[in-house]
C-alpha cells in the first residue's frame, strides 16, 4: 500500500494533472457535459431540483451529497438573501450551505431599475456641478465682454467673434437661426434717432401696423371666449339645439386657437423689433460700420445695460443654480425616478427628463425627444450604435446614466462587478486582513479590522467608476486589494501579467489564464463583467449562474471527485486534500473545531488524543492557537509543510488499518456540524512524534 505521505505529496505537486485525469474519466466528463448543456435551461429553483443530475452534480460540488434528500431544506437555502444576516442560510453554522447558495442567482444578479443608487447619486452630483459651471461660464462671458468691447472698432468685429456675437444676441433677444448676419450688421450701423436709418425704415416703421393688428387679435380672442361661454350656457337651456351649439363651440374654439397664435406671433415680432431698436441704440457705429474717432463701441451706461439684459436673458440658468430651486429639483427627481419603467416614461416625465438632460449639459428645449429615446436604447458596447454617431460625449454620458435595453425596457445596471461579487471581494479582504493579525493584541486586531473595513468600503465605492480593464489595472491600490482578497501576494503579480490574464478567453482551456497553475487568476477574471475588448458589458448568464459561479461549480465538482476517489483508497489523502482546499478560508481556531475533518487533521498532525474533543470549546481553541498560527494558513508553503507532517503522522497512526476496508474517517465527510461530537474518543498515544518547525 502506497503511504499517505507519498500519495498526498504526489497529488499536491501534480494537482493540475490529477484534476485533468479526473476530468477525463467517462462518468465525470459525462456529468460535467450534462450540467453545462442543461443548467442554462433552468429558470426556477423547482426546475433545478426536479432535474436529478443537475441537482446532484451541484450538491456534490459543494460537498452536500448527503443532504440531497432534504429538498425543502435546500430550497430554503437557495431562497435565502445572502446580504441579510438574519436569513436562513446565514444562521447555519456550516459554511457549505452559504457557499452553495452563493453559487446561484435565482433572484437575478440585480433588479432592473432606471438607475442604481450609485447612478442616481452620480447624476445628482453632476447636476449640481453642471449648474454651478453654467453660472461660472456666464460670469466668464460677461468678463470677456467687458474686456473685449473696448477693443472693437467695427460692427462686423462683433459678429465675427462667436463669443461676443452670442453675448449680444442673448442680451437683445435675437434668434440667430432666423436672422442672417448681414441684417444684424445693418441694425448695428443704424441710428434709431434717424427716421431714415435701416432699423427705422425696415423694422420700426412696422410697429404701428403690428400694434393695431395685435389689438385686433386680442379683441378677437376676447370675442371668441365670450361666444364659447354663451354657446356653452345655451346648452343647458330647454329646447336647445345641442348639435348646432356644439358645432358653433367647435368653430369658435378653432377661431380662438387661431387668434391666440396671432397674438403670440405679433408679440414676438414687436419684441424683436424693440430688440433691434435697442440694439441699434446701444452701439455707436456709423452707417459704414466704423466708429467716429475717439468714440468707443459702447458708452459705460450701455455696457452696463447690455450686461444686465444678458443676465436677465439667463434668468433660468441662475434660478436653476439657486440652492432652493436645486433642492426642489433634486427632491422631485428622486420622487419621480422610481416611477420610470421605460424610455417612453422617461421622456414623458419632465421632472426626470429635464433634470437628466440638464445634468449632462443638454437643453431639453432644443433636443428632440426622439433623439434622446434613440440614445437611451443604444448599445454602449457597440461602437456603431446610434449614440456614438452623434459624436457628442454628453449623449454617451446620458446613456450610461440609465439602464434601458434596445426595446426601451428596464434592464440591470452596467457595472464592472455585480453587487454580490463586490461584497464577496470586500468580505474576503477583511477576513484576510484579520487573519494576518491573528497573533496581534486585541487592540491591534481591532485597528486592523477597522482599516480593512475602510479599505473595503472604498473599493465598493470606487468599483462603480470602472468602465474597462484599463481603468481597473490603472488603479493599482484597487488591484492589490483584489489580489489580497484572493490570498495572492500583490508584490509577485505585475500589471503586465494581469493584462494577459484579463485578455484571456475563459472559454478556451488553452488560454493564458486557464493554463496558470493557480486557478485564482481565472477566478478573478470571471468575477468581472468585461467583454473580449476589455469593456464593461452585460454578460449573459447560464440560467441561474453567472460565469464565475458556473466555473466554480465545475471546478469544485472535479476537486470533490478527486478527493472522494482518493478517499476510497486512503482516507488520509482525502483529509489532506480537503484541508489544503479549506485552509485559505480558516479565520480562527473555531473554524477548525467546527469542522470534523479539519479538526481531525489538526489532532493527527500534532499527535493530540481524540479525547481532546471532550474539552470545553474555548479550551480546545487555546490548544489550536498554541500549536498553530492561523495566519500561516494563508501561506501555501506553510500549509504544505503542515500537511506533510499530517500525512506522515497519519501513516504512523493508521499503519495497521490502511487498506483494510473503509475507514471510519470517511464518516467525517458526511457533513460538518457546530460541535465535535461524532468523533470517537481515543487514548491513543503517538508511537512517533514530529517536531513542528
Amino acid at each position: 500500500m502506497v503511504s499517505t505521505y507519498f500519495s498526498y505529496n504526489y497529488i499536491a505537486h501534480h494537482l493540475t494533472q490529477s484534476l485533468t485525469r479526473v476530468e477525463q474519466q467517462p462518468d465525470v466528463a459525462r456529468e460535467a457535459a450534462y450540467y453545462k448543456a442543461n443548467i442554462g435551461k433552468v429558470k426556477t429553483i423547482d426546475d433545478f431540483m426536479k432535474d436529478y443530475r443537475l441537482y446532484h452534480y451541484a450538491m456534490k460540488a459543494y460537498g452536500l451529497e448527503d443532504m440531497a434528500y432534504a429538498k425543502a431544506f435546500m430550497k430554503k437555502v437557495l431562497e435565502s438573501d445572502l446580504n441579510d444576516s438574519k436569513s436562513f442560510v446565514n444562521k447555519l453554522v456550516d459554511k457549505r450551505y452559504r457557499e452553495f447558495a452563493a453559487a446561484f442567482s435565482f433572484n437575478g444578479t440585480a433588479t432592473p431599475v432606471a438607475q442604481s443608487d450609485n447612478q442616481t447619486d452620480e447624476m445628482i452630483g453632476l447636476y449640481t456641478a453642471t449648474k454651478k459651471s453654467q453660472v461660472v461660464a456666464l460670469a466668464s462671458d460677461s468678463n470677456y465682454y467687458s474686456a473685449q468691447i473696448g477693443t472693437i472698432s467695427n460692427a462686423d468685429q462683433i459678429l465675427n467673434n462667436d463669443r461676443l456675437r452670442n453675448y449680444v444676441y442673448s442680451a437683445f433677444g435675437i434668434d440667430e437661426s432666423k436672422w442672417p448676419p448681414n441684417t444684424i450688421s445693418q441694425v448695428l450701423r443704424s441710428d434709431p434717432s434717424d427716421p431714415n436709418s435701416y432699423v427705422n425704415t425696415t423694422f420700426a416703421s412696422q410697429l404701428n401696423g403690428l400694434k393695431a393688428n395685435l389689438a385686433q387679435a386680442q379683441s378677437d380672442v376676447s370675442a371668441a371666449k365670450l361666444k364659447i361661454a354663451d354657446y356653452t350656457a345655451q346648452l343647458s337651456q330647454p329646447g336647445a339645439n345641442v348639435t348646432q351649439l356644439n358645432v358653433q363651440i367647435l368653430i369658435e374654439k378653432h377661431h380662438l386657437e387661431s387668434y391666440t397664435n396671432s397674438v403670440s406671433s405679433l408679440n414676438d415680432q414687436i419684441a424683436t423689433i424693440g430688440g433691434f431698436v435697442d440694439l441699434a441704440g446701444a452701439f455707436e457705429f456709423s452707417s459704414d460700420g466704423s466708429l467716429p474717432a475717439g468714440t468707443p463701441a459702447q458708452t459705460a451706461a450701455n455696457i452696463a445695460l447690455t450686461k444686465q439684459q444678458f443676465d436677465d436673458s439667463k434668468a433660468d440658468v441662475y434660478a436653476a443654480a439657486s440652492p432652493i430651486y436645486e433642492a426642489l429639483a433634486i427632491k422631485q427627481f428622486r420622487t419621480d425616478l422610481i416611477k420610470i419603467n421605460s424610455v417612453q416614461a422617461f421622456v414623458s416625465t419632465p421632472s426626470v427628463y429635464d433634470f437628466a438632460l440638464g445634468a449632462v449639459g443638454l437643453d431639453p428645449g432644443t433636443v428632440s425627444k426622439a433623439t434622446i429615446q434613440a440614445v437611451l436604447e443604444s448599445d454602449l458596447n457597440d461602437p456603431k450604435s446610434y449614440v456614438y454617431t452623434l459624436k457628442d460625449n454628453r449623449y454617451v454620458e446620458l446613456a450610461r446614466a440609465f439602464n434601458f435595453d434596445a426595446k426601451g425596457n428596464l434592464t440591470t445596471p452596467l457595472v464592472a462587478q455585480d453587487s454580490a461579487e463586490v461584497l464577496q471581494i470586500a468580505r474576503e479582504y477583511v477576513i484576510g486582513a484579520v487573519k494576518s493579525a491573528s497573533t496581534a493584541t486585541t487592540q491591534q486586531q481591532a485597528a486592523v479590522r477597522a482599516q480593512a473595513t475602510k479599505d473595503a468600503t472604498a473599493y465598493q465605492e470606487a468599483i462603480t467608476g470602472i468602465d474597462s480593464v484599463s481603468d481597473l489595472l490603472a488603479n493599482r491600490p484597487m488591484v492589490d486589494l483584489i489580489l489580497l482578497a484572493k490570498g495572492l501576494d500583490p508584490r509577485k503579480v505585475s500589471t503586465d501579467f494581469l493584462k494577459k490574464i484579463f485578455a484571456s478567453d475563459l472559454n478556451d482551456p488553452k488560454s493564458f489564464a486557464n493554463t496558470q497553475s493557480d486557478p485564482r487568476f481565472a477566478e478573478i477574471v470571471a468575477s468581472f463583467n468585461f467583454d473580449s475588448k476589455g469593456n464593461v458589458a452585460r454578460l449573459p448568464m447560464m440560467g441561474p449562474q453567472k460565469r464565475d459561479q458556473f466555473r466554480e461549480t465545475q471546478a469544485n465538482y472535479l476537486q470533490q471527485s478527486l478527493e472522494q476517489q482518493q478517499g476510497e483508497t486512503n482516507p488520509g489523502v482525502r483529509l489532506a486534500l480537503y484541508f489544503q482546499r479549506k485552509a485559505g478560508e480558516i479565520t480562527s481556531a473555531y473554524d477548525i473545531l467546527a469542522d470534523k475533518a479539519l479538526s481531525e487533521v489538526f489532532r493527527t498532525t500534532f499527535d493530540l488524543p481524540d479525547s481532546m474533543a471532550s474539552m470545553q470549546i474555548d479550551q480546545q481553541a487555546k490548544v489550536v492557537d498554541r500549536f498553530m498560527k492561523i495566519k500561516d494558513l494563508s501561506d501555501p508553503a506553510k500549509v504544505e509543510k503542515l500537511l506533510n507532517r499530517f500525512s506522515a503522522m497519519y501513516d504512523v497512526k493508521n499503519s495497521q488499518s490502511i487498506g483494510q476496508g473503509q475507514s471510519p474517517l470517511l464518516d467525517l465527510f458526511q457533513g460538518s456540524s457546530s460541535g465535535i461530537s461524532g468523533i470517537s474518543q481515543s487514548t491513543f498515544l503517538a508511537i512517533a512524534k514530529l517536531r513542528a518547525h
